[in-house]
């Protein structure tokens, strides 16, 4: 597999560089040279693989023989030795798609863990330590830090905006220690990502310590999340595969760069909708073609409180390469008003809802047909979000034991300002 860094398209690099790197020169993102295409005749018989061997069939198209099939798919299993993801039926036109059931209740646990397991297959030979650095919104954090715990020849630092995730997201990932360190950073997730960006761009750190970055900019997490498109595809009866629409509640919009590989590999999607908060950077931009990031505000759905998504270049790519029209992609913004009141709509339905995945409700019910078919994406378990789901629905979720073991864990994280310098310290001396 080649890529190519979009700020530098001389820089070509293979997927284990890409994998190696996370970023490129500039801060370039890696995109695949290559867009495979499945043919259609062989797609139905793709969709009744399982889960397992079907998501490796999938990858081995982008990476072809750099790993060997079967040792990609032992990486496979053990990335998503959890439950399947599931679809949940609303009514007769509308499912969500529920992507926690991973350890960290999340859907970033499926590339967070290939990613980590993928690492660990290219370092075997190489006994020198990995520093993986990245910033989290909430949920990126904590499948982090689970994928990567107690790894050898791995440390991982991990910046997360201080008093801007939930108390439970919180919890899930700052209270492990050993290889794992968490900064909390006095800003907005922007200023972490940004702190972030810096890192990779200071050689000495880049050449001494191994830097990687384990957000959606690293490419082996993007290509792990087209797995669970073909997933929810293949869990649909036949009748309402046609004129699919799924709604993808986004924040640093590497979800919606999944899926739209997904299309490009020959799934039959009819169009994706991009649901946002307040944090309406992209909506905005798709109405007046101007990207004019502001301040970063703070919602109840925090895992999407960001200005200037990193993965928005690879959206563009994507359109660009299929020669596809923006136009079809839909979208729109939800405020935390709207976004209970979706939360309460949805309760009536008997299902209980977080804030992100009512937002992606919100929006796929005012943009469907009646002659269409919608999904909505559930990122991550509503126990996550418990303060505020307890509050809007008058009730008392109960804790899943993922986070009930960590409840009442003391939080090891340290606090700085967003200066460069004193991040840098930190690595420096860790």
């Amino acid at each position: 597999m080649k890529l190519y860094n979009l700020k530098d398209t001389t820089e070509i690099v293979t997927f284990s560089q890409a994998v190696q790197l996370g970023l490129g020169n500039n801060q370039g993102l890696f995109f695949p040279k290559k867009l495979p295409i499945i043919k259609s005749s062989d797609l139905e018989k793709i969709l009744d693989m399982d889960f397992i061997y079907r998501s490796t069939f999938v990858l081995s198209m982008f990476i072809g023989n750099e790993i060997p099939f079967d040792e990609l798919e032992k990486i496979v299993r053990r990335s998503f030795s959890f439950s399947s993801p599931k679809i949940r039926t609303l009514n007769q036109n509308v499912s969500c798609f529920e992507l926690f059931h991973g350890p960290t209740l999340a859907f970033k646990d499926f590339g967070a863990r290939f990613m980590a397991q993928t690492l660990s297959y290219l370092n075997k030979k190489n006994s020198k330590r990995v520093t993986v650095l990245t910033a989290t919104s909430g949920d990126t954090g904590a499948a982090v830090a689970h994928a990567f715990y107690l790894m050898d020849n791995v440390k991982v630092v991990i910046l997360y905006p201080k008093g801007k995730i939930s108390a439970l997201q919180e919890k899930l990932f700052c209270t492990l220690g050993n290889n794992i360190q968490t900064i909390s950073i006095n800003g907005s997730f922007d200023d972490c990502q940004d702190l972030v960006k810096k890192a990779f761009n200071d050689k000495y750190l880049r050449k001494n310590y191994g830097l990687n970055s384990a957000n959606s900019i690293n490419i082996s997490r993007i290509l792990a999340q087209v797995c669970y498109y073909f997933e929810a595809f293949s869990q649909l009866p036949k009748k309402n595969r046609q004129k699919l629409i799924i709604s993808v509640p986004c924040g640093n919009f590497g979800n919606l760069t999944a899926g739209l590989l997904a299309k490009s590999l020959g799934l039959p999607i009819k169009s994706f909708i991009a649901a946002t908060n307040a944090n309406d950077t992209v909506p905005r931009f798709l109405l007046n073609k101007k990207w004019k990031p502001k301040k970063t505000v703070s919602t109840i759905s925090n895992a999407m409180d960001i200005s200037q998504p990193n993965n928005w270049p690879r959206v563009e790519e994507i359109f660009r390469r299929k020669k596809w029209s923006m136009t079809s992609l839909g979208f729109g913004s939800v405020s935390d008003i709207e976004t209970k009141k979706n939360i309460k709509e949805l309760y009536s339905l008997n299902y209980t809802s977080e804030p992100h995945a009512a937002i992606a409700y919100k929006l796929l019910k005012e943009k469907i047909r009646d002659h269409e078919y919608g999904i909505f994406l559930g990122t991550a378990h509503p126990a996550k979000f418990k303060t505020v789901v307890d509050e809007v629905l008058n009730i008392s979720l109960s804790l899943p034991k993922e986070l009930a073991s960590r409840e009442k864990s003391i939080l090891l994280s340290k606090n700085i300002n967003p200066d460069f310098i004193l991040l840098k310290n930190i690595l420096l001396n860790q």
